[in-house]
């Protein structure tokens, strides 16, 4: 696996050194950068990916991703909102995701989520899974 992850990030760097806007390899060296342990440079992409797709729900919910990841509460809280806002609705997967681990210990989040995925019957709403979505398994 530990292989076949180098490659693919000496792979995903040479198309993006001539092409360095390309949304999908972008994306895929996001995730591999992250999948490594290389939690800067997986936010370094998404930042970048979220200059280029300003209005793209999944990448600002690998944003906030990064950030519960680099342990940055406020800036995970604003993404993540923001992703929600932008129509991400996946709210079991966000329930345990493991990249948001960390910020599922604030308060915030627990409201945050509260606010959207609670239906007056106290269910949870049924969410669509996101295609793109990264996570650091």
């Amino acid at each position: 696996m530990r292989k076949k992850l180098d490659f693919e990030i000496k792979f995903f760097e040479g198309i993006l050194e001539k092409k360095p806007d390309f949304i999908e390899a972008l994306i895929a060296l996001a995730e591999d950068y992250t999948k490594k342990g290389l939690y800067d440079k997986g936010l370094q992409l998404d930042k970048k990916l979220a200059l280029l797709r300003p209005d793209d729900e999944v990448v600002r919910y690998n944003l906030a991703c990064d950030y519960s990841l680099l342990k940055e509460t406020e800036l995970c809280l604003e993404a993540l909102e923001k992703a929600i806002e932008l129509g991400y609705d996946d709210f079991r997967y966000m329930l345990k995701d493991p990249d948001l681990e960390y910020v599922r210990k604030d308060e915030r989040y627990v409201s945050l989520l509260a606010k959207r995925i609670l239906r007056p019957s106290g269910l949870l709403r049924k969410g669509r899974r996101k295609e793109g979505k990264k996570c650091a398994d």
